[in-house]
């Protein structure tokens, strides 16, 4: 098998990693209570997708 050379450098290693980091998370507006929400998602504040409400105002998401 082949083996390395050298060790790789700590500046290196992490120069390769720079790309390894999270996203942020997509958002969008609900257009009924302008919250902010995951997008093709039920709006968790006010129950509001594609038109209609799919969940009672009493409910909570836990």
């Amino acid at each position: 098998m082949a083996l390395p050379k050298r060790r790789t450098s700590r500046s290196k290693s992490r120069k390769r990693r720079t790309h390894y980091k999270l996203s942020r998370p997509a958002l969008s507006m609900c257009p009924n209570c302008n919250e902010l929400k995951p997008p093709h998602r039920v709006c968790p504040s006010c129950g509001y997708y594609k038109g209609r409400t799919l969940k009672k105002e009493s409910e909570t998401l836990e």
